[in-house]
């Protein structure tokens, strides 16, 4: 370890030496001692287009040249005009107010204080969040206090806020009873919603795939009919699209992919192809309408000094066109991975293996109680480096979420790569 650097998510006492990164290029990072890994969770799941692309690296020299930063309060500049008219673009019609933040944990920060501020400023008091099990949203306390109580923020637990949280109706392939468990959460949800409506300010979820929870996914079915209890119940609803978002879903959003339209969706990691700490909070024009008054107590009192670094939106605007000419990529790489599935297909170390777009996972099978600390994944992370793989397992969970720019002979690799591995273990 560094002797002066404190490193995210690692216990220094107990933890390997960090491996030294000399440069990246596609899906391939080198290390200082020559050696070359195949990124295939996108360096947690921002380089969306693969590493040190040349496009977006020239948006940001060419942008650099003109305008690199300036406080965006009392200002505005062209990148970040143009950026939020493209995402707009992009986006379901009806949301079109753009809130600039840094990255994901405040663009859901801003979330949480757009929905509740939005009742203050119609003179009720709604208290409350409804938030689902293993959701994790971010390390700021509003983010934590809408996640799932677990090891990143148990520490802080007395220090979070009052969330209701519901079961999240997580599937895999060929689940039998998985209309049965959406059935449950939504009965549960209507009756918290029929018995007080008046104390919820939102409903926040990641649609489709849960993140860092486990890579736990819903189907689509199951956040329209979520989408319908909301406006039942005059509430609002968030989708946390910080992971979700940019393709990795197969389709550019998930609420594209789901048919739904949410009040207020965060969006941050793939917007830039991993190159700029950049994200957006994006709400409908009736939320705004709440805010836009001659009194200054209902205006959104947040921000940062670099709100809407004109590099960063430079690179986001260049990451969209790449979008824009990768969709074939990212809108067919599920079917590729349920072709790969059949190599792991009746191993016995792996259970509830699922598919969501670019992203797949699976759970592996031991004697280790389920979640985070499960030692499997630390064994399966060294023995992947063996074999010239960056995985990250979740715990026991398993799994792959590559650049676009994976070939199928990569992507092949790295299945093989993984069967090789759960045969040693």
């Amino acid at each position: 370890m560094h002797p002066h650097i404190w490193y995210p998510f690692t216990q220094a006492k107990t933890s390997p030496e960090p491996l030294k990164v000399k440069s990246a290029s596609g899906i391939w990072i080198e290390l200082e001692d020559g050696r070359k890994i195949m990124d295939c969770v996108s360096s947690w799941w921002v380089n969306i287009h693969g590493h040190s692309h040349p496009k977006i690296a020239e948006a940001i020299y060419n942008q650099a040249q003109e305008l690199e930063q300036v406080i965006f309060a009392g200002f505005t500049h062209e990148p970040a005009e143009q950026l939020a008219e493209k995402l707009i673009q992009k986006l379901p019609e009806g949301l079109n107010r753009v809130f600039y933040s840094d990255n994901g944990s405040t663009a859901v920060e801003v979330g949480l204080k757009m929905a509740y501020q939005y009742w203050v400023n119609k003179n009720q008091q709604r208290q409350k969040f409804i938030a689902f099990e293993g959701a994790y949203h971010g390390d700021t306390f509003g983010a934590m206090s809408v996640g799932s109580r677990s090891i990143f923020s148990q520490v802080f637990s007395n220090m979070l806020f009052e969330v209701d949280f519901l079961p999240f109706p997580e599937t895999y392939i060929n689940d039998s009873d998985v209309e049965e468990k959406e059935q449950q959460v939504l009965t549960i949800l209507k009756e918290k919603l029929s018995q007080n409506p008046q104390q919820y300010a939102g409903i926040i979820i990641e649609p489709l795939v849960q993140g860092a929870g486990g890579m736990r996914m819903c189907r689509p079915e199951f956040i329209r009919n979520l989408k319908k209890l909301v406006e039942q119940f005059d509430t609002l609803l968030i989708f946390d699209e910080v992971m979700t978002g940019f393709g990795r879903t197969g389709n550019w959003f998930g609420c594209i992919k789901s048919q739904v339209t949410p009040d207020i969706i965060c969006l941050s990691k793939g917007i830039t192809g991993g190159f700029l700490p950049l994200s957006v909070t994006i709400c409908s024009e009736k939320i705004y309408e709440t805010f836009y008054s001659d009194d200054p107590i209902k205006t959104l009192y947040h921000g940062h000094s670099y709100t809407a670094n004109p590099l960063g939106c430079a690179a986001g605007l260049a990451s969209l066109e790449l979008m824009v000419e990768n969709q074939p990529k990212f809108s067919s790489m599920e079917a590729k991975h349920l072709q790969h599935f059949e190599i792991l297909r009746g191993n016995p170390k792996i259970e509830k293996l699922r598919v969501t777009g670019t992203i797949a996972a699976m759970n592996i099978v031991n004697k280790q109680e389920s979640g985070y600390l499960n030692k499997v994944g630390l064994v399966i992370r060294e023995k992947a480096l063996e074999k010239g793989l960056l995985l990250r397992p979740l715990g026991n969970v398993l799994y792959i979420m590559a650049p676009y720019c994976i070939t199928d002979e990569e992507l092949s690799a790295v299945y093989q790569g993984i069967d090789g591995i759960l045969k040693a273990i």
